[in-house]
């Protein structure tokens, strides 16, 4: 990887860096704190977000029939889920400890904490649960599968792709048969554990 390109990689993570602050300032507004894993509202706030709370009676009378028909289908899905996040726990356990990886912590991607918005009601809260679950147990799974590919071939695409994970970067160039034998060795211990 040239000079340059090291230098924009730089300066992106910079930018992210500056823009997470912003969005950060920018909702210092909803006074909020976290004790011991819960989201915790001043009485205030959460008073004035349980007005705007729809009741369930006109929450079923607002949502299109449709809608009601596919959520059986939607809902299904969370047995494949679960099936899917035990395999990854397995497959981490086993595979990240005989390759020696860092492993990757299922809590950072999976993440309940939205039922504790007053202004939403109970149909709502699951709802939250459920994408909150399924989304980031995709993070997660992704998270697992680039550490993966990043031992194993780490080598970028011919083609531009429309995700690029956090390792991408660092990964060796396309055709390059000499970078690949020369840095391939190189690449893996410096992701491997204590070193990510």
């Amino acid at each position: 990887m040239s000079d340059k390109i090291k230098e924009m990689i730089e300066e992106i993570e910079a930018m992210k860096v500056k823009l997470g602050e912003e969005i950060a300032q920018h909702e210092k507004y909803i006074s909020y704190e976290i004790q011991n894993g819960c989201v915790r509202f001043e009485k205030e706030v959460l008073d004035k977000q349980k007005e705007n709370m729809k009741n369930l009676l006109s929450w079923f009378r607002d949502i299109p029939l449709l809608h009601l028909l596919t959520s059986p289908l939607i809902y299904a899905m969370v047995v494949p889920a679960i099936l899917f996040d035990m395999l990854l726990f397995l497959y981490q356990k086993i595979i990240f400890g005989i390759y020696k990886f860092e492993f990757v912590k299922r809590s950072d991607y999976i993440i309940f904490d939205r039922q504790y918005l007053g202004y939403l009601n109970v149909i709502e809260k699951i709802s939250c649960m459920y994408c909150s679950y399924f989304n980031g147990l995709m993070h997660y799974a992704s998270a697992i599968v680039n550490r993966t590919e990043l031992y194993f071939y780490p080598i970028k695409h011919a083609k531009k792709i429309a995700y690029q994970h956090d390792y991408y970067d660092e990964f060796l160039v396309y055709g390059d048969e000499d970078e690949y034998q020369k840095k391939l060795e190189e690449l893996r211990k410096k992701f491997q554990k204590n070193d990510l």
